[in-house]
């Protein structure tokens, strides 16, 4: 067996399990003396002959006192060990040593007397540099009190993700006293917690990649009746010779931020929803559907926005957009926004005309918006649209051809002084358009190009009622996290 191969017996059995360089011992240096009842140094350890400086061959059989003390602490040297060898008393202190160099180090000593089979006695001398044994304590004293001392809850766990310890700050948090949490697994002392950080704790110790400011909401013992919030980190601790010791965790209580944030979310969504129509007016010649869902993993909601706009003649505009940013004030630019186009579409404009003006309205805001503007005449089974760096919305034929409409992108609101076009397009009874936000479809590790293909894809069957096909769209290509909100209007021409 070499002499870094653990040993393994059955499991449940216990067996010598070498360790690595790098440990507390290797970093102390911990030499070995053994001396005879005479004092002459019998056993000298490969540390004792770096700790000195005098090699097993030039120390072994000398007195070790002489070797090794000055005449002026002899006495007192010689005195300590015959205590130790008289009495059996173990002694620990610090001996001032002479080295080979002739420099004098100063060495804390831990001395016992030992007995064998033949009963006589002999001493046990370890040694340590105390500068070295010094700055460890210092550095195990400052962890300490770092870990205790801490606002931020601080717990480790092993590798079957038990813990093994608290600080007072996770202690508190947890409302479960320390000693309840040791040996016991995460999920006994926290049951509410989300079943998805187990996952991330074991993908921690499994790749050593840390895993930071992972946000969750629930509740502990220290406060059953009412919701909390956690920015937790995982990171793998391990030796410094690479033995996996398990988790750390790292909590910090955002509370307080949550509550805030959340109230704000609450009024934006409130402000936002006020400003869409709900629901909007059936109109003749289409039937309508309209989705709008708020971002999943952000506390604040966006401008997303669509709305449906009765014009002269049965014509109806259909309005879908997208404010930059979030929160109240991205809500309220929408609903100037949404307003504006309202009275514009009054106007009976085409399209083109509709969007120029808005790119002058929307610079005023200081903000940037997307917008597709389409009108649809039910009499003359024309829809024309326009888009300002807009998404291209879908057009689904009842036999279930579908395509995305091949329109003029033009430049988001705001840009002044743009240009934009207005196309015209047929539309023949059955036929579905579908208008939609950015955040149906793009994500952060995707092509735009394959998330559209994945929408055309979920648009496969046109005798889907309006509603169900709205929700088939947000369960299929909107995943549990995402960060944009979503608006989505879906109209059938009649017959």
């Amino acid at each position: 067996m070499g002499v870094t191969e653990s040993f393994r017996g059955e499991p449940g059995t216990a067996g010598p399990v070498p360790a690595g360089r790098g440990g507390l011992l290797d970093v102390l240096n911990v030499a070995a003396v053994l001396l005879d009842a005479e004092g002459r140094i019998d056993l000298w350890s490969p540390q004792a002959e770096i700790l000195f400086g005098y090699s097993a061959e030039e120390a072994l059989g000398q007195y070790a006192a002489q070797l090794l003390i000055d005449k002026e602490h002899l006495g007192t040297v010689l005195t300590l060990f015959a205590r130790v060898m008289d009495d059996g008393e173990s002694w620990a202190g610090v001996v001032p040593v002479r080295n080979k160099d002739g420099s004098t180090r100063r060495v804390e000593f831990r001395n016992m007397r030992l007995q064998d089979d033949q009963r006589e006695y002999w001493a046990l001398g370890l040694a340590t540099d105390q500068a070295t044994l010094q700055q460890v304590e210092r550095h195990l004293a400052l962890s300490a009190q770092l870990v205790s001392q801490s606002p931020i809850g601080l717990g480790m766990l092993d590798a079957d993700l038990r813990y093994v310890s608290v600080n007072p700050a996770e202690e508190r948090m947890n409302g479960v006293p320390a000693a309840e949490h040791i040996g016991r697994h995460v999920h006994e002392v926290l049951p509410h917690l989300d079943p998805s950080f187990e996952a991330v704790m074991r993908e921690v110790l499994a790749t050593g990649v840390p895993m930071l400011d992972q946000y969750t909401v629930g509740r502990t013992a220290a406060d059953p009746d009412n919701d909390h919030a956690w920015s937790i980190s995982f990171y793998r601790l391990e030796t410094p010779s690479g033995e996996v010791l398990g988790v750390a965790t790292s909590s910090v209580d955002v509370t307080d931020r949550h509550r805030a944030v959340e109230e704000q979310r609450h009024t934006a969504l409130t402000l936002q929803r006020s400003l869409l129509p709900h629901p909007p007016p059936q109109r003749p010649g289409l039937d309508i559907a309209f989705r709008y869902r708020p971002a999943q993993a952000t506390m604040e909601i966006g401008g997303d926005w669509f709305d449906v706009i009765p014009l002269s003649g049965d014509k109806t505009a259909l309005v879908v957009g997208d404010v930059m940013g979030s929160g109240v004030g991205a809500a309220a630019t929408m609903g100037q926004l949404r307003t504006a186009t309202r009275t514009l579409a009054d106007l009976d404009l085409a399209p083109a005309q509709v969007l120029y003006h808005l790119d002058h309205i929307t610079d005023g805001l200081e903000t940037i918006a997307t917008c597709v503007y389409a009108v649809f005449d039910p009499r003359a089974l024309v829809c024309r649209l326009s888009l300002a760096g807009h998404l291209p919305p879908v057009l689904l034929h009842p036999d279930g051809t579908r395509r995305l409409l091949d329109l003029p992108t033009g430049a988001p609101l705001g840009g002044c002084g743009v240009s934009f076009d207005t196309t015209t397009i047929s539309v023949e009874p059955g036929d579905q358009l579908v208008l939609y936000t950015d955040g149906l479809v793009e994500t952060r590790d995707q092509p735009i190009d394959e998330r559209l293909g994945a929408l055309l894809d979920v648009l496969d069957d046109p005798g889907r009622s309006l509603d169900v096909t709205c929700d088939l769209l947000l369960h299929t290509l909107r995943a549990v996290g995402d960060r944009d909100d979503v608006a989505l209007l879906i109209v059938r021409a009649g017959s």
